[in-house]
């Protein structure tokens, strides 16, 4: 399957499966996804994530949901910021600040994909991947 923008499809597949309440959800894996992943779970907005390799080169990526009281998602929302249509590219000082700092924007530098904070504090600006609150 060729999906033209794979992160959009990894952040509708979580969107979904919150909305769903599911456990788990699974995606193909790559690099990028795998690192946000990490990242959703250092911000505390997954519980867990693995790989499962199958027969296949790549394998999955599993995503494990996290829940608060009243099974509400830990993710409110979710929005993909640059597009392949449409880039967006900001230096550290214009990072944006996600609901005054409640949510996390994805960034994409040249020393790694990392969250708006560590950009800003590193003094690297990049692509705005997404926002997460």
């Amino acid at each position: 399957m060729n999906i033209s923008d794979p992160i959009a499809d990894m952040l509708a597949r979580i969107r979904n499966a919150a909305n769903a309440n599911l456990e788990v959800t699974q995606m193909p894996l790559s690099k990028t996804k795998k690192r946000i992943a990490a990242i959703l779970k250092e911000e505390g907005y997954i519980s867990d994530f693995g790989i499962a390799s199958d027969s296949k080169p790549t394998g999955h990526l599993n995503i494990t949901m996290k829940y608060g009281q009243d099974q509400e998602p830990a993710i409110a929302g979710m929005r993909r910021t640059s597009r392949p249509g449409r880039r967006v590219y900001v230096s550290y000082k214009d990072i944006p600040s996600v609901l005054n700092g409640m949510g996390t924007a994805i960034v994409s530098t040249s020393k790694g994909i990392m969250t708006g904070t560590a950009a800003r504090t590193a003094k690297v600006g990049g692509e705005v991947l997404c926002e997460i609150w």
